[in-house]
């Protein structure tokens, strides 16, 4: 049976940004893919403030046992004072893609 796996959702200001955390996360085994989708415009409010800015999304597969040093990673190295990162569980899905998030997040030997 895989671990339990994981989606971790996080925002990042530029193309460049994503792709660097995106390759930092699955090079360290943080991760087992992660997506980078551009073109997103995020509204919110920041400092009481309504904002928009264009965005690209990371959409990171992971694994529970992995989420926490992964949240500390994209603390430490995302640009944003308060990075969004938002991890929820995978409660289904295709079985061997599963166990292939599993075994890519484990620790290199």
């Amino acid at each position: 049976m895989p671990a339990a796996c994981r989606l971790v959702l996080s925002t990042c200001p530029t193309r460049p940004v994503a792709r660097r955390l995106a390759s930092t996360l699955v090079r360290r085994r943080l991760a087992a893919c992660v997506n980078v989708v551009p073109g997103l415009t995020s509204y919110f409010w920041w400092q009481g403030t309504l904002e928009r800015a264009s965005e690209c999304l990371l959409i990171i597969k992971t694994t529970q046992r992995r989420v926490p040093e992964l949240i500390a990673a994209l603390h430490r190295l995302h640009p944003y004072d308060v990075p969004e990162i938002i991890a929820v569980p995978i409660t289904a899905g295709h079985r061997p893609y599963l166990e292939w998030i599993d075994a890519s997040c484990r620790p290199a030997r």
